[in-house]
């Protein structure tokens, strides 16, 4: 009895579902987080250099 209900399970494919929803939500999470780490990068090194020596030259600023 007890094989014929685990046969009869395997054979719907019931949880494919759950699987292809596991399998959509981890590369979503993978594809976030290498968003975020580009988005880390750029602001590090492009971004936030440029806009502190903006920001230094404006208190800097001697009125000439």
């Amino acid at each position: 009895m007890a094989a014929f209900s685990v046969q009869t399970t395997l054979a719907t494919g019931k949880a494919e579902g759950y699987v292809d929803s596991g399998v959509k939500i981890l590369i979503a999470v993978v594809i976030g987080a290498l968003l975020l780490a580009g988005l880390y990068t750029l602001f590090n090194t492009n971004i936030m250099p440029t806009v502190s020596q903006k920001i230094t030259s404006l208190f800097g600023y001697t009125g000439k």
